[in-house]
C-alpha cells in the first residue's frame, strides 16, 4: 500500500490548507493507505471517509479530527491524542489503538473488531451501536463512557474500568467482568443483555449491575448455585473509630476473604477527594454500613454522621442498611441520641474478639446476616 504523493504532500502544508482542499472539491477520494504519519500534528483534519488502512499514526496529535466513514482497517494509533474526534461509522478493525488518548471521541457505530485499545483513555468517548467483537480493553479507562447498544462480544475486558458508564441495550456476550472496576457505579437507561459465559466467567457481579442490566431478583437469588459460584453477600461500608483500627483490619480482611467487598476510607479514600462527599457516595453505594460500636466511636462526628447517612438509606430504600457490632459495653449505656436507635437492633457482640473462639462463632452469625437475601423493598 503506497499513499498517493501529491496528497501527502497537500497534508505536508498543513490542516488549514488540507481541509480546504478538501471542501473545495467534495468529490476527492484521499487515499492515504499505509503512509507514516507517525507524531504528525493534525488537530481538526478532515479524514471523512479516507483510505487509511494500515496507515500509521502513532503519536500523531489528531484532537477534534474526523474520521467518520474512514478505512483505519490496521492502522497504528498508538498513543495518539484523538480527543473528541469524530470516528463515526469508521472501519477500526484490527487497528491499534493503545494508550491512545480517545476522551469525548466519537465512536458510534464504528467496526472496532478485534482493535486493541490497551491502557487506553476512553473517558467519556461514545459506543453507542459500535462493534466491539473480540476488542482488546485491557486496563483501559471507561469512565462515563457511553455503550448503549454496543456489541460487547468475546471483547476482553481486563482491569477495565467502567466508573458511571452507560448501558442501555448492550450486549456482553463471553465477556469475564470479574475484574472490571466501577460496575457498582454503572448507569443503566434499560436493560442489557448478560449471556451465560458472561456470568460463569464474571463469578459474583455487583447487585446494582444485575438489577441494572434487568435481571430479576429471582434469578439473581439462584445464580451463585447455578453458576456454582460462593453464596453472594453485600458489599459493606464500614464506620469506626481510628482506635478501634486494628479489629476493624482483621474483619475487614475476614470478610474479604469471604468475598464480601467492603470499603473503609484509611485504604480506600483518594487523596484530595472531598471527604464529607467521598463518604456520603461510598455509603450510598455500598448495600450495608456496619458500624463499629465502642466507647472510642461513640464520641466520633464522623460515626455519627456515618450512622444518620445509614439512616437515611434506609428510609430512601425501605430496607435495612445499619449492621451494628460492638466491641464493649459502652453503646448499652451510652446517653447518646443515636446510640438509643442503635440499641433497638441485633448487636453482634465482638467483645471478646481477640479470642479466636468468640470471634469465629460471631463472625459466623455476621456473615449469615450478609447473605443476600429478599427484603421489603428489594
Amino acid at each position: 500500500m503506497v499513499p498517493q504523493p501529491d496528497q501527502l504532500k497537500k497534508l505536508e502544508e498543513g490542516v488549514g490548507s488540507w481541509n480546504a482542499w478538501r471542501l473545495q472539491d467534495g468529490r476527492i477520494h484521499v487515499d492515504l493507505r499505509g503512509a507514516d504519519l507517525q507524531g504528525w500534528d493534525l488537530r481538526g483534519v478532515d479524514f471523512l471517509s479516507a483510505a487509511l488502512a494500515g496507515a500509521d499514526l502513532s503519536g500523531a496529535n489528531l484532537a477534534g479530527a474526523r474520521f467518520g466513514d474512514a478505512n483505519l482497517n490496521q492502522a497504528k494509533l498508538v498513543g495518539a491524542n484523538l480527543q473528541g474526534a469524530d470516528m463515526r461509522y469508521a472501519n477500526l478493525a484490527q487497528a491499534d489503538l493503545s494508550r491512545a488518548i480517545l476522551s469525548k471521541a466519537h465512536i458510534g457505530g464504528a467496526n472496532c473488531t478485534q482493535a486493541k485499545f490497551i491502557e487506553s483513555v476512553l473517558v467519556s468517548a461514545d459506543f453507542h451501536y459500535a462493534n466491539l467483537r473480540a476488542a482488546n480493553l485491557m486496563g483501559a479507562n471507561l469512565t462515563g463512557a457511553k455503550l448503549h447498544q454496543s456489541q460487547l462480544i468475546e471483547t476482553i475486558f481486563t482491569n477495565v474500568d467502567v466508573s458511571y458508564a452507560l448501558f442501555w441495550g448492550t450486549v456482553l456476550s463471553e465477556v469475564d467482568l470479574s475484574t472490571a472496576k466501577g460496575l457498582e457505579t454503572c448507569i443503566h437507561h434499560g436493560p442489557s443483555s448478560l449471556d451465560y459465559q458472561t456470568l460463569e466467567r464474571s463469578g459474583a457481579l455487583p447487585l446494582p449491575y444485575l438489577r441494572g442490566c434487568g435481571l430479576p431478583d429471582v434469578f439473581i437469588e439462584y445464580l451463585p448455585s447455578l453458576l456454582n459460584q460462593p453464596i453472594q453477600h453485600y458489599s459493606c461500608f464500614i464506620s469506626f473509630s481510628s482506635q478501634d483500627q486494628e479489629f476493624v483490619e482483621r474483619i475487614r480482611a475476614d470478610l474479604q476473604d469471604n468475598h464480601v467487598r467492603c470499603w473503609f476510607a484509611p485504604e480506600d479514600m483518594k487523596m484530595g477527594d472531598e471527604i464529607r462527599d467521598t463518604l456520603t457516595e461510598a455509603i450510598r453505594l455500598r448495600d450495608k454500613l456496619l458500624i463499629v460500636l465502642s466507647e472510642h466511636s461513640l464520641r466520633s462526628h464522623w460515626v455519627k454522621d456515618e450512622v444518620e447517612k445509614a439512616l437515611a438509606e434506609e428510609r430512601l430504600r425501605n430496607r435495612t442498611v445499619l449492621f451494628p457490632l460492638r466491641l464493649d459495653d459502652a453503646v448499652m449505656e451510652s446517653n447518646v441520641g443515636w446510640a438509643g436507635t442503635v440499641r433497638q437492633r441485633h448487636i453482634a457482640d465482638f467483645g471478646g474478639w481477640q479470642d479466636d473462639s468468640n470471634y469465629k462463632k460471631t463472625f459466623d452469625r455476621l456473615m449469615r446476616d450478609l447473605m443476600v437475601s429478599q427484603e421489603p423493598g428489594d
